[in-house]
């Protein structure tokens, strides 16, 4: 994978200020923020904002999300080096580049057929090899694939998705966000018990793009 080492007092900086200090204490995160450059999936001529902590938009009226909330929410996925995780909404890719940094295998499922091929693309000439994008409605999850470790959604889903909820394993996790509103969520993360039994835990508010689809808006 190539690296832009210029960019290295960035990443630094990065995960000192926008991660160590607001909490993110997960070896396995930290060092896959570390290693995936995000200026490469950002838009071109807004490289040098790649790792200020805010959201950047890219193609199509999506948005890649701020370090922080990627990092968090890849904390709660509480992930292990084994685990097969499903990613919902892979916009340019950054966030499953990420997983697959941690995990064994990462699926992504983007809705807008152009943002997962450049994204396939852009993945693929970095070197990131354990990660497969799908075209499809995401709110329907990717079955063929499953059970998972865990699922993580980067839209926000009027209520938890059922089809989501069914395609993880027992002691899997879903990280999604959940409100009324299309601007205005709380991330929640759902862990499976059993084949029926589901705990729900409220993480913190957040601001996601509405997730479209079958189970979505």
């Amino acid at each position: 994978m190539i690296v832009d080492k210029s960019m290295a007092v960035h990443r630094e900086r990065m995960i000192k200020e926008h991660l160590i200090a607001r909490g993110i204490s997960d070896e396995a995160v930290l060092k896959a923020m570390g290693d995936v450059p995000r200026e490469a999936f950002v838009m071109e001529g807004e490289e040098l904002l790649a790792y200020e902590d805010y959201p950047l938009p890219i193609s199509h009226g999506q948005t890649i999300s701020q370090p922080y909330i990627v990092a968090y929410m890849t904390e709660s996925l509480e992930l292990s080096s084994e685990d097969t995780v499903l990613e919902i909404g892979t916009g340019s890719g950054y966030a499953a580049a990420v997983l697959s940094r941690i995990v064994r295998k990462v699926y992504s499922v983007e809705r807008i057929a152009e943002l997962a091929t450049s994204a396939r693309q852009r993945l693929i000439k970095l070197g990131y090899d354990n990660i497969e994008i799908m075209a499809g409605d995401g709110s329907l999850g990717w079955p063929e694939h499953g059970p998972y470790d865990a699922i993580v959604v980067t839209a926000g889903a009027p209520e938890l998705p059922k089809a989501l909820l069914q395609q993880l394993k027992v002691s899997g996790r879903l990280v999604v966000p959940v409100g009324s509103s299309q601007t205005l969520q709380m991330l929640v993360r759902a862990r499976r018990k059993s084949g029926s039994d589901f705990t729900v835990e409220e993480l913190c508010a957040v601001r996601f793009v509405p997730l479209y689809g079958a189970e979505g808006w």
